[in-house]
């Protein structure tokens, strides 16, 4: 075999290794798009769904204190206040701390989304 003939040979294998490469780099990319649009679509449903009915609890809660204070004051509307009061000050305090939220938020959902893992190497 020529020389012209075995650097033919190299370079056909180097382009099929390199073919292989990028298709398994493309499949590769792909699973790990879905895996991050199942893990975020799934995320994003559980809030809905924990929020919605942690939501309409909280509503009955905040009601049924309303009420049971008001009847100790001898005063529904004063217990109504007193609620409407506390659930500002909460409202404050998490408006004081909405940074230190975000960061906490962005930091978890970058562990999820960047997991360290590499694309394979070895394609052969």
């Amino acid at each position: 075999m020529s020389m012209f003939g075995s650097f033919v040979e190299t370079t056909d294998k180097a382009s099929d290794i390199g073919e292989r490469y990028v298709k398994t780099s493309y499949q590769y990319l792909r699973l790990k798009i879905f895996q991050q649009l199942t893990i975020s679509i799934s995320l994003f449903a559980k809030i809905i769904v924990i929020g919605s009915l942690l939501f309409l609890s909280f509503l009955f809660l905040a009601f049924a204190v309303a009420i049971v204070i008001g009847n100790a004051l001898d005063n529904e509307a004063l217990g109504y206040l007193i609620v409407g009061i506390v659930f500002s000050i909460i409202a404050a305090i998490i408006y004081i701390l909405r940074e230190a939220i975000s960061k906490k938020v962005i930091s978890t959902i970058g562990e999820k989304y960047f997991d360290e893992e590499t694309p394979p190497t070895t394609i052969i």
